[in-house]
């Protein structure tokens, strides 16, 4: 018998434990159960396993492309017939993966019997193989488990990224109703309350003005209020399809993994001729994951509606409301887009809500109504040239709130 006692616990009435029985602790090697495929999945993405990463890379590309469905015959004969509307249907990614060879080879040798044949067997049997992993169905469609493999893989895609650039963290904000003054801007359609007397006269003095003029007033910028909702509104239309939406997705990744490691909310809203998908402010990240990876490309593009569903989503509480939109194109849905646009923005900021534009190589038309919104929402324009840099943009862009 092993009995246990402190005497220095008398006086505290803790009474005498008695142990009548030991016995030996079992000792097991080997990795804990995996309970379901997606632990599996999971765990193989986690070890860095190739094929498995290459077949998430595949699905999320098919999603990306707009691809539904993966039939072998319809896809070698597209490729036999039509290889360039082909190449741009599918992308080089899908074409490399299921045929085994890279897209030059195979526009090179499409015409050859013997090198269809074989084409059609690599990708019957690659196709198979997706579908014994349970990552296509039986219909050829991408499974759950494809869906999850693919938004794992875009996930550790985009984390690596971050911290290949090394992206700063955000400056710690003090919670105020109207925020800290800390920093000024020019003044636009600011509280005049909030107008910096002495850096508004300095700069009417340095420019030798014998009056104040509208240019030289300066204005207090405010620091955020408190806790920070940000909603990502994504172009989805047409336009985005492939690189473009592959990228914006994952910048919705880092947004969203930066915002909510500095527990502030994320929502999303996807549009392209309506409303796609939609998710209030959220701590949850794995549900703005999945929604993020499942996201294809439509046809036209309707900003107006995309700012009223924010507003909608925000609500009326107290804090920091956020809209970013990133797009690659001009509103072209309603009767009037422009004017419907700019007085859908109006109302969004009169809500409290800020919003800024990540622009995609935007036209000059789209540039001219991009600067409107980002001037009636007091936000900031971004011109993006480079698909590389959006996620970069995006961080910048929360971290000015």
């Amino acid at each position: 018998m092993v009995t246990f006692d402190n005497s220095e616990w008398a006086d505290k009435d803790i009474k005498r434990t008695e142990i009548s029985e030991v016995s030996p602790i079992e000792e097991l090697d080997g990795n804990m159960k995996k309970d379901t495929s997606q632990d599996k999945l999971m765990n193989s993405v986690l070890e860095n396993d190739k094929d498995t990463i290459d077949d998430g890379k595949v699905i999320m590309e098919s999603i990306n492309q707009g691809v539904g469905n993966f039939t072998p015959d319809l896809m070698l004969k597209s490729m036999v017939n039509n290889f360039n509307l082909a190449k741009q249907l599918y992308g080089e990614k899908i074409i490399r993966k299921l045929t085994g060879y890279s897209a030059d080879y195979v526009e090179k040798n499409k015409n050859i019997p013997e090198f269809q044949r074989e084409m059609k067997k690599n990708m019957s049997d690659n196709v198979e193989n997706l579908k014994e992993k349970d990552l296509l169905t039986k219909n050829n469609t991408v499974s759950d488990d494809g869906l999850f493999l693919s938004s794992l893989v875009m996930y550790t895609e985009e984390l690596d990224h971050l911290v290949s650039k090394g992206l700063g963290e955000k400056k710690k904000k003090e919670k105020e109703h109207y925020g800290d003054k800390e920093d000024y801007k020019n003044f636009s359609r600011s509280r005049y309350k909030d107008i910096a007397i002495r850096q508004t006269i300095k700069t009417a003095v340095r420019r030798q003005h014998q009056n104040i003029t509208k240019d030289d007033l300066k204005v207090f910028e405010h620091k955020s209020q408190g806790h920070i909702s940000v909603i990502y509104g994504l172009d989805s239309s047409g336009s985005m399809k492939g690189e473009k939406l592959a990228t914006a997705k994952k910048a919705g990744v880092a947004l969203a993994f930066k915002a909510l490691q500095e527990k502030n909310k994320v929502g999303l809203i996807v549009f392209g001729s309506h409303i796609k998908e939609s998710v209030a402010p959220t701590s949850n990240f794995m549900d703005l994951l999945r929604k993020l990876t499942c996201i294809k490309a439509g046809m036209e593009t309707d900003i107006e509606q995309t700012i009223e569903k924010a507003v909608e989503l925000f609500g009326n509480k107290k804090e920091t409301k956020h809209l970013v939109l990133l797009t690659d194109a001009v509103p072209t849905k309603g009767k009037d887009p422009k004017k419907d646009t700019l007085k859908a923005a109006s109302i969004a900021r009169n809500a409290g809500i800020t919003i800024s534009i990540i622009g995609i190589e935007l036209a000059e038309r789209g540039l001219e109504l991009a600067k409107k919104i980002v001037e009636i929402g007091e936000g900031r324009l971004y011109r993006i040239k480079n698909l590389d840099e959006i996620d970069t943009v995006i961080l910048e862009d929360y971290y000015s709130l």
